[in-house]
């Protein structure tokens, strides 16, 4: 499959997108996969990674990261401006590092930060971030890709407008129904984008996007299920998987009655019949894992595939050994994205596991709008969502809003998993010898599991994108958001 629009001669015009949920804001730091077929579009990082895990440059021409690993001078490209017309500069870059490290205004980029302890600008395409203590090259790495600049006077409204150097600009907006991007004129990519505009259509299932890519009505979908995707890829379709998997995640509020209770959620660890759920609702595409991490983490261990699998006795002795009763360990609900066919599937699956268990709850369905709004806001029980930045720097997992270490939406202040906190700063802190950024690794797993207030089941495709033949030009993007400007017409 072509991986550049540059290796063939493609044609431009309007590139149908159909997408399976609407988007919260245009926020770049709003790091969450809803927003994902947009953030790429409207914003570039400072650099980018290939499918491979290398950096290569974007808006950042060079890096030197200094000796003792505590600093970074980031050379900014010349020639780039954003869709107000105004050029990229060092300001616009310390602006946007500056509303990273606010906990409020940071979002899902704010644990990112935290290594940071400041920044200067020497000139107009100079900064240099300094770090707290000495940070492994990798982190560094990551920060330079997560950090997407937003003109500085652009930062106050970019919720509502976007403020960045993208290829594409913002046209419209139909709240529930879609999205129209046009072409950067002054994209500083040459070549780029192909297509002039680019639309995109929410659709309210998986069933309705893929109808309308086979009757003709969009070019491709964005998004849609690994059943989906098999099934169509068998037909002729193209489907393209991109290098970033995510984790799939039984996020428990541990604040809530009974999961306040240590045995009650570590039960779980050995609930979920992770082959099964693959198989059923990701058609097999992907693995079974017990952590948070993408088998290509430094932090991924096997070990505890096995350890922590399905056993629905040991789950039963935990259970017990919590001392709650039958009607306390059924009196919750599970939360389910009703437009998510994988999770409506994983959530039955739970339920069914449950009852084996002999706890009877019911589900919570909803639409995703008010899915997303309960899950920001922390009002579930329980519920499933993916995790991203599986296969980066292992701390990076922080910046999913379950595993926030500051500012966590469902667990709020103080963290009641200070071991945990303690453990994503140990890895941070970790630029030793390989035993001991191991010894790292282990300890932050060993407290993963026994905090259980998050229980991983298995890797899958998020941004799976199946086309038509006429399509080509797709580009890998590390964490598979969807990269529209190189994609044309043969």
């Amino acid at each position: 499959m072509t991986a550049h629009a540059a290796d063939e001669a493609l044609e431009g015009g309007t590139l149908r997108v159909g997408i399976l949920a609407d988007m919260t804001n245009f926020d770049p730091m709003q790091f969450s996969s809803v927003n994902f077929f947009l953030i790429k579009n409207l914003y570039d990082s400072l650099i980018e990674y290939t499918a491979e895990g290398e950096p290569v440059p974007s808006l950042a021409t060079a890096w030197e990261i200094a000796d003792d690993n505590t600093s970074v001078t980031v050379t900014l490209r010349d020639g780039v401006t954003f869709a107000s017309g105004a050029p990229l500069t060092a300001e616009d870059v310390a602006a946007t590092l500056e509303k990273a490290s606010d906990p409020e205004k940071g979002k899902n980029v704010y644990p990112t930060t935290s290594i940071i302890d400041g920044w200067e600008t020497p000139d107009e395409k100079t900064v240099v971030i300094t770090f707290k203590s000495p940070v492994p090259t990798r982190q560094i790495l990551d920060l330079l890709e997560f950090t997407m600049p937003i003109e500085k006077a652009g930062i106050d409204t970019v919720e509502t407008v976007p403020a960045g150097t993208g290829a594409y600009e913002l046209e419209n907006r139909a709240v529930g129904q879609g999205v129209t991007l046009t072409a950067n004129a002054d994209y500083w990519r040459e070549g780029e984008p192909v297509a002039e505009t680019v639309t995109f259509t929410i659709f309210s299932d998986d069933a309705s996007a893929s109808a309308a890519l086979e009757s003709g009505s969009v070019d491709l979908v964005y998004g849609g299920s690994a059943r989906s995707a098999k099934r169509l890829g068998d037909a002729g379709y193209t489907v393209f998987r991109g290098p970033g998997p995510l984790v799939q995640v039984f996020r428990i509020n541990a604040t809530h009655a009974p999961f306040d209770n240590a045995a009650f959620r570590q039960a779980f660890n050995h609930l979920m019949e992770r082959d099964g759920m693959l198989r059923v609702a990701y058609a097999g595409i992907g693995e079974v894992v017990a952590l948070p991490w993408a088998p290509a983490s430094p932090a991924f261990d096997a070990s505890f595939n096995d350890t922590y699998g399905y056993d629905i006795d040991k789950a039963k002795a935990l259970f017990a050994e919590s001392g709650l009763s039958d009607a306390e360990m059924s009196d919750w609900t599970l939360l389910v994205n009703g437009t998510d066919e994988a999770a409506v599937i994983l959530s039955q699956i739970v339920q069914g596991s449950l009852s084996e268990a002999g706890i009877d709850i019911e589900l919570d369905v909803r639409e995703s709008a008010e899915w997303i709004e309960a899950l920001l806001g922390g009002d579930f029980d329980a519920t499933f969502a993916g995790i991203g930045n599986v296969q980066k720097f292992p701390s990076r997992v922080a910046t999913n809003s379950i595993y926030r270490t500051v500012n966590n939406p469902v667990f709020g202040e103080p963290h009641p998993f200070p071991d945990y906190v303690e453990a994503i700063a140990a890895v941070d802190a970790a630029v030793g010898s390989e035993d001991e950024v191991k010894a790292a690794y282990d300890h932050l797993n060993t407290v993963l599991i026994e905090s259980a207030f998050a229980i991983p089941t298995n890797t899958y495709d998020v941004g799976i994108v199946v086309a038509s033949p006429k399509l080509a030009g797709f580009t890998p993007e590390i964490d598979n958001l969807f990269v529209a400007r190189t994609i044309g017409f043969k």
